[in-house]
């Protein structure tokens, strides 16, 4: 199984950007497809981007689209995600999450393996 680890989080001020890592163990990790879910205080956990096995196919959700990119390194079995044009919108703990098939889905369900979350604050 691939254990996921986030990193990267932190404080930042509105129009700024940061760059989350997930270091993900596990001989599996190159053909697991893998995601960013946000969840922000008193809302569900939603998804953000998602990148397939090899890379080749990302997806985001609108509001991200243009702002947020979705990367990973299967060699240093490592992915991420860069944010810029960050808003206080943004603001949430964003969890890394893999799944062992080649494809991403945007459903929380869909995801077997999780992180323990990594804190973004955007202020105004």
């Amino acid at each position: 199984q691939v254990q996921p680890v986030e990193s990267g989080g932190g404080l930042v001020q509105a129009g700024g950007s940061l760059r989350l890592s997930c270091a993900a163990s596990g001989r599996t990790f190159s053909i697991s497809a893998m995601a960013w879910f946000r969840q922000a205080p008193g809302k569900e956990r939603g998804f953000v981007a998602g990148i397939n096995w090899s890379g080749s196919s990302t997806g985001y959700v609108d509001f991200v689209k243009g702002r947020f990119t979705i990367s990973r390194d299967n060699a240093k079995n490592m992915m991420y995600l860069q944010m810029n044009s960050l808003k206080p919108e943004d603001t949430a703990v964003y969890y890394c999450a893999t799944r062992l098939t080649p494809a991403y889905s945007t459903f929380v369900r869909d995801y077997t393996n999780w992180g323990q979350g990594t804190e973004v604050t955007v202020f105004s």
